[in-house]
C-alpha cells in the first residue's frame, strides 16, 4: 500500500518530469531529491483530482438545474448580487461573463423562458433593466451548488491559519505561471 497523499494507480503520472521530460530539458529534476520529486508530484496530482471533482460537481449542479455553464455563472452573480442588495445588469453581466450585448440578451432571454429569471425596470435608469433570479432557481441552485460549496468551505476553515496562507500562497503562485496574453 503506498502513501494515502499519492494513491497506487497503474497509469504512469501525467505531472511526474520523470515520466514526461525524463531528459530533463523542461524540468531541471536532477536538482531535486527523489523526496521532494514525490512530493511535489503528489501535490500536483492531488490538484489533479480536485480539478476532476470540481467538474464533475458543477456538472452535476448544471445537470440538475439543466442550464449551460454561462448560464451558471449568471445565475450565480445574480443571487450574490441579490443577495447583497446590489443590482444585476444586463452590462454587468457581459462584463462578468466576457461576452457581448447580443449574447447577454439570448442568454437572458433563455434565462426567462425556462423560469430561472425575472427582467424588471432599473430604478434609476429608465433604458435599463436589472435581473432577477426566481425564487425556485435560487433554491435549486442552494440544494445543488450551496451545499457543495458548503462542504468546501467546511473543509478549508478545518485547516489551520499558518496553513491556510501556505495554500494560498502556493495557489496564487500557480495562478502566476499562466502565460499573459497579448
Amino acid at each position: 500500500m503506498g502513501d494515502a497523499s499519492r494513491p497506487e494507480h497503474p497509469d504512469p503520472s501525467m505531472v511526474d518530469p520523470r515520466v514526461m521530460d525524463p531528459a530533463g530539458e523542461l524540468i531541471a529534476h536532477g536538482e531535486l531529491s527523489e523526496e521532494d520529486l514525490d512530493g511535489a508530484v503528489a501535490v500536483l496530482e492531488a490538484l489533479g483530482r480536485w480539478r476532476r471533482a470540481e467538474r464533475r460537481m458543477s456538472e452535476a449542479s448544471r445537470l440538475y438545474m439543466n442550464l449551460g455553464e454561462t448560464d451558471m455563472r449568471a445565475i450565480r452573480l445574480a443571487v450574490a448580487s441579490q443577495r447583497s442588495g446590489e443590482l444585476t445588469t444586463p452590462r454587468r453581466l457581459a462584463e462578468h461573463l466576457g461576452i457581448s450585448m447580443p449574447s447577454v440578451t439570448k442568454l437572458l432571454d433563455r434565462l426567462a423562458q425556462g423560469g430561472h429569471i425575472r427582467r424588471a425596470p432599473h430604478p434609476l435608469d429608465r433604458r435599463s433593466t436589472t435581473v432577477e433570479v426566481t425564487e425556485e432557481t435560487q433554491r435549486a441552485a442552494r440544494e445543488s451548488v450551496g451545499r457543495n460549496h458548503a462542504e468546501r468551505l467546511r473543509v478549508a476553515a478545518e485547516l489551520s491559519g499558518d496553513e491556510r496562507q501556505t495554500v494560498i500562497r502556493f495557489l496564487n503562485a500557480l495562478a502566476a505561471t499562466e502565460p499573459r496574453q497579448g
